[in-house]
């Protein structure tokens, strides 16, 4: 079976047996806070290409007009709800709709925000920019804690630079490198795995 079509049987069967929690979710949102459900964020993906991203909306609305990028500990634009979605990881269903989409893949490097892309190292860009960007990876299961490491940083940007990039470009080549349907259906249960364990 290919990746593709392992993408859309799986992802199509997400959307349908998560259908009720999902609706829960946007309810518990649109509850919580005004502004949309989702949260729309421009992302580098296969062969460069941009895309706007999915996720549960987790911030104030606009969260980008009075903040970073980087979301660093218990960052105060974060609403109850969404703090709740971020420890969980719920807010990251939402890209089921841009695997069914065809920009994201199940497993896959995760996708960037352009101003790191730009310092990607040119050989690892080409190399971790030729395969579709996923939900889940190596590099994701590693770093699922990744805000707690920053908070813990004098110069949260600087770490995430010169530390924590370095190392995910690192795990994502290695993906690239391993990626195949057992590489996928590993990933996919360590993952769940780390989700039920929280």
């Amino acid at each position: 079976m290919s990746k593709r079509l392992l993408d859309l049987l799986l992802s199509s069967l997400g959307l349908v047996m998560l259908a009720l929690p999902l609706g829960l979710v946007a309810l518990a949102i649109k509850l919580d806070s005004p502004g949309p459900v989702f949260y729309r964020q421009v992302r580098v993906g296969r062969f460069g290409r941009e895309f706007r991203i999915h996720k549960f909306r987790t911030m104030a609305h606009n969260p980008a007009d009075r903040g970073p990028q980087l979301t660093v500990g218990a960052d105060a634009r974060i609403t109850r709800v969404g703090a709740f979605l971020r420890r969980t990881k719920l807010d990251e269903l939402a890209q089921l709709f841009d695997v069914l989409d065809g920009t994201m893949s199940l497993v896959g490097p995760r996708p960037e925000v352009p101003r790191y892309v730009a310092l990607y190292p040119a050989d690892l860009r080409e190399k971790v920019l030729s395969v579709r960007p996923g939900i889940t990876d190596f590099a994701s299961i590693e770093y699922r804690d990744e805000g707690t490491l920053l908070a813990q940083s004098s110069d949260p940007e600087r770490t995430y630079r010169e530390v924590i990039l370095p190392t995910k470009l690192a795990l994502q080549a290695r993906y690239v490198d391993e990626a195949g349907g057992w590489t996928d259906l590993k990933l996919i249960g360590r993952t769940l795995s780390a989700i039920i364990a929280r």
